[in-house]
């Protein structure tokens, strides 16, 4: 039997529903996913491609796509240093507890609770690392496209190829980024079960700000002609 409360239960709940729900909902849903940001960007990927297709010179694009994979690089390598620290929080819970005994309103969890607070957030930057070195290669995989490609307007097929890897990349980095959005919901797990709901809460809406609701995405869409 897990050592849960009924309000960890409850805080689990609301955890799993927020990150799982929203993004089965934003990234299958067609009529809901054609509104974000996400999906504007896939449409300027595509143009991009396209765009390359009749230059002599590529090394701009090169340079661009590069951009896009020091940022993947830099998240990927942070989230292997998260995990060495979530290692040592786990070999360590007696000086961990008593961080968060000072806490005000913090409820400090025994052994048994401890490692299922921080083996969640083990699993949670896991899956963030895996996410993200696969968005790397695939934008190493755009990179070598982006060169194969013939200078000729014709190719357009190769473009479009290259523009469906360029997105396929984009969203597994988009969803390492979500990874970093909860895995920070699920710290707050360690202090107070009512903290991960507010948490969760507080980041699902920020995310849906930021893809539905914000000066970006809106800045975008209005160059995407439908």
């Amino acid at each position: 039997m897990l050592p849960f409360t009924l309000l960890d239960w409850i805080a689990l709940a609301v955890f799993v529903a927020c990150w799982v729900v929203y993004a089965l909902v934003v990234d299958r849903v067609p009529s809901i996913r054609a509104r974000s940001v996400i999906a504007a960007m896939d449409e300027h990927r595509r143009r991009w491609m396209i765009a390359a297709l009749p230059r002599d010179n590529r090394i701009a694009d090169i340079a661009a796509i590069g951009n896009l994979m020091s940022s993947v690089s830099f998240l990927a390598t942070t989230s292997i240093l998260i995990l060495g620290g979530l290692v040592a929080m786990m070999a360590a819970p007696d000086l961990g507890r008593r961080v968060v005994a000072a806490f005000p309103w913090s409820t400090v969890p025994d052994d048994a609770m401890w490692e299922i607070k921080i083996g969640l957030l083990l699993l949670i930057f896991v899956n963030a690392f895996f996410e993200l070195t696969w968005a790397l290669r695939q934008f190493n995989y755009v990179s070598i496209l982006v060169m194969s490609m013939p200078q000729d307007g014709a190719a357009i097929g190769t473009a479009e190829a290259a523009a469906r890897l360029a997105n396929r990349a984009a969203r597994h980095f988009n969803t390492g980024l979500r990874s970093y959005y909860f895995g920070l919901a699920a710290l707050a797990w360690i202090v107070h079960p009512v903290a991960l709901i507010a948490a969760s809460l507080l980041v699902l809406r920020e995310l849906h700000r930021r893809e539905f609701r914000s000066a970006a995405r809106d800045a975008l869409a209005s160059q995407v002609v439908r």
